[in-house]
């Protein structure tokens, strides 16, 4: 009985092994010091830093990371958060406690109007969406939770063009904080909504909220750019009826005619998009878009799901992590960055997050 205890064990520490080494060409602990090394650069940068000793947990680098990196946990063998997710999960926790006490993350009286508006409702869903990832692995929905739902609801739109959206932070810089961010925010409000435990989906009282959402999601769908709508394809698989089956069906076959000849994906095929400083676009694949694109696609349904192109794209992503430092890597669609800047990491922050979202689902 020992012998074949033992041997059990074996295989299973084999197994992991094989996995935290790279199964199918990619390195799970490669992806995740790079990860954490960028979260406790972020948590820590005084740019970053807010009111009541917070910090902005920013659309880059810190809301990617809080929905990504608890997906390696079992390929790690790690049973707890990390030190970067519990301060980030601290923080949150901690402006949704004193959420009539903390300043906007931008105010209007040092920014200008509406950014204290943009800011609240901005925070409001990431702050929900982040609360929610924690609770579904504990599978409860904490009151915090609650309170951060009930802050996001009650800065829902309710008319104008936005109706069943969010206000959002707007410094004209794609893909997060622009005219066209507000679509990619609701995405992230249903991915909180179809992340929460104790079937919040379905909890009567939001109802009316939702279907707000779900009337604005169908109605924008159309005017926004491609990358946006591959988001609000990933989250209507969490919630399955905010986009209405053509609309999907539709996303998808757009998605897969614009891949690129190697199988993955470019940013700049997925909108129409122009840099500030004149300076061309990167044409190239690169992780971030060959990310979301292959995330949403996984998650389409139909034959979408299955197509080897998607196949194509995860190989993409499994060839392309920087050994040498885990990280998948973009550029900027706003201007040409020094790669080296703070500025400049951020879009590979975003790309490693959502690589790691993508490839921990294909397994």
């Amino acid at each position: 009985m020992r012998f074949m205890t033992s041997c059990v064990l074996m295989l299973l520490l084999a197994g992991a092994t094989a996995w935290t080494a790279g199964e199918g060409g990619w390195d799970p602990k490669a992806a995740a010091s790079y990860l954490d090394g960028r979260a406790n650069w972020w948590v820590a940068w005084p740019s970053a830093a807010r009111d009541h000793e917070t910090f902005c947990i920013s659309c880059h680098t810190g809301m990617p990371y809080a929905i990504a990196r608890p997906a390696l946990r079992a390929a790690l063998g790690e049973r707890q958060p990390t030190a970067a997710e519990a301060k980030m999960l601290d923080v949150v926790a901690k402006r949704v406690a004193l959420w009539k006490d903390v300043d906007p993350w931008y105010p209007d009286q040092t920014r200008g109007i509406p950014k204290t508006s943009e800011s609240r409702g901005t925070e409001a869903v990431i702050n929900a969406l982040v609360l929610a990832t924690r609770d579904r692995d504990r599978g409860h929905l904490a009151d915090d939770t609650r309170a951060a739902f009930g802050h996001m609801w009650a800065l829902q739109m309710r008319t104008q063009a936005l109706s069943g959206a969010w206000p959002w932070l707007n410094f004209h810089y794609e893909p997060w904080e622009s005219s066209d961010a507000p679509y990619f925010g609701a995405a992230l409000a249903v991915v909180a909504i179809g992340t929460a435990p104790d079937g919040y989906a379905a909890d009567p009282s939001i109802q009316e909220n939702l279907k707000l959402l779900r009337a604005y999601a169908q109605r924008e769908v159309e005017h926004q750019p491609l990358l946006n709508r591959a988001l609000m394809l990933w989250a209507s698989s969490k919630v399955g009826d905010v986009l209405t089956p053509p609309q999907r069906q539709a996303i998808a076959e757009a998605l897969l005619a614009a891949q690129q000849e190697d199988g993955g994906w470019s940013m700049a095929s997925l909108g129409t998009f122009k840099r500030v400083d004149d300076t061309a676009l990167d044409t190239q694949t690169d992780g971030y878009a060959t990310s979301v694109v292959t995330l949403a696609l996984q998650n389409a349904g139909g034959a979408a799901s299955s197509d080897a192109r998607v196949r194509k794209g995860l190989d993409w992503l499994r060839r392309h992590q920087d050994r040498s430092t885990g990280q998948w890597t973009a550029t900027s669609l706003n201007k040409r960055r020094d790669p080296a800047s703070d500025p400049g990491r951020f879009m590979n922050d975003a790309a490693s997050a959502y690589a790691v979202l993508s490839l921990t689902t294909a397994r």
